[in-house]
């Protein structure tokens, strides 16, 4: 992490939602999705505020050695945005507690205030996540692999 990195920093984002960012097309296995209105998911929604968040704070890590993952989020989602609008995500980086951050985030159709709420992130030496993530997934295919169960 570069001294940059400071609260105060802020960031704004902007996506034009397409028609595969709606509701049919978060889990298209899904029966009841494919039911319901295309309009932007809430899934989708929160993975675009995570974007937003990477893009604000990657210019301040040693990228991509230095990435940040996701912890904790609490939004609402109090609008419904159509495929063609432009969402606006705004970001303040509010407070860094070694490598926690913790962000303010909000998002604008244009139209509509759509949702506010916030957002954790934290700092991972990549290499050492994925290695341990590896290991978690051959760790899980042994213990399946004797019990057929699974």
């Amino acid at each position: 992490m570069h001294s940059t990195l400071q609260p105060g920093l802020t960031y704004e984002f902007k996506f034009t939602v397409p028609e595969n960012k709606t509701v049919p097309f978060l889990y298209p296995e899904s029966p009841e999705f494919q039911k319901m209105p295309k309009v932007l998911a809430t899934g989708f929604m929160v993975g675009l505020f995570e974007w937003a968040c990477i893009r604000a704070v990657n210019p301040h890590l040693d990228w991509p050695r230095e990435q940040t993952v996701g912890t904790d989020i609490r939004l609402n989602h109090i609008a419904a945005t159509p495929p063609g609008l432009i969402v606006t995500v705004k970001v303040r980086l509010d407070k860094v507690e070694g490598r926690k951050l913790s962000f303010s985030i909000s998002g604008h159709d244009g139209v509509d205030t759509i949702s506010e709420g916030t957002h954790e992130r934290f700092v991972i030496d990549a290499a050492k996540f994925n290695e341990k993530t590896e290991l978690k997934a051959a760790n899980a295919r042994g213990l399946n692999s004797g019990n057929p169960l699974h």
